[in-house]
């Protein structure tokens, strides 16, 4: 009984301090701990971006792409990827598939491995500690490279949301004075990552779909700009010609 009263009293602590962190401004996301991906939940941690649902419309182009493949055991690699969401959704919804996952913070790539395991393909997604250019220069050939890149200009930073900005890791927003300063040797690189006929998909914020669309894409085609489902640019993709 005495237990009991224990374990009810440790409990409405926990509850208190949730509660607690909820009414400070925390994301409910964070104080969780989890949240929903295309239809899994996910485990989060301050080191990672919280998954939204414009980004399951990416996940879903890359799916596309990922079993449009003609390679028995494709391979795909998700650049960027936080609290592995993607990555972990590839590998369970393509049973054939092997994802590497990259990311420069230890903190979001422990966030996959925790995915991974609680989704059941810790076996078929490898996480990689690295930045960008070190993932341009893997030596691999991928059928798909998706991306959900950091795209929030400098100047637009002080109007998003203060429950962004005081909470999410600016590391996985910023992208240079225009927005584009991770995804612009993305694209230009992405060739040397892909096989033939490979394709490259990425977000983008709903001003940048010209922009995105125009960037040097080397050996590239661009298949073009499409939007999410409130009608806003939010999606760019390209192919490696044969």
């Amino acid at each position: 009984f005495l237990s009991a009263e224990a374990d009810v009293g440790d409990a409405g602590e926990r509850l208190s301090g949730l509660v607690a962190r909820r009414a400070a401004g925390e994301p409910l996301q964070y104080v969780l701990g989890c949240w929903d991906f295309c239809g899994r939940e996910f485990r989060l941690s301050r080191d990672t971006l919280i998954p939204r649902p414009e980004t399951e419309g990416l996940a879903e182009l890359a799916l596309a792409a990922l079993r449009r493949s003609p390679a028995g055991r494709p391979l795909a690699l998700d650049v960027g990827t936080g609290s592995g969401a993607i990555a972990v959704t590839l590998a369970a919804e393509v049973p054939s598939a092997c994802v590497v996952a990259t990311d420069l913070s230890a903190g979001a790539l422990r966030m996959v491995r925790a995915n991974a395991a609680l989704h059941g393909v810790a076996d078929r997604v490898l996480p990689v500690r690295c930045d960008l250019l070190s993932a341009l220069k893997c030596g691999e050939r991928f059928a798909v490279v998706v991306s959900n890149p950091p795209y929030v200009a400098e100047g637009e930073w002080p109007l998003l949301p203060s429950v962004v900005r005081d909470h999410e890791p600016p590391g996985a927003l910023l992208a240079g004075a225009d927005g584009l300063s991770v995804l612009r040797p993305l694209v230009a690189g992405a060739a040397g990552l892909l096989s033939p006929a490979g394709e490259l998909w990425c977000e983008i914020g709903a001003a940048q779909g010209v922009a995105a669309a125009s960037l040097p894409c080397g050996f590239l085609r661009p298949l073009g700009v499409f939007p999410d489902l409130a009608g806003r640019d939010r999606y760019v993709g390209w192919v490696k010609e044969r």
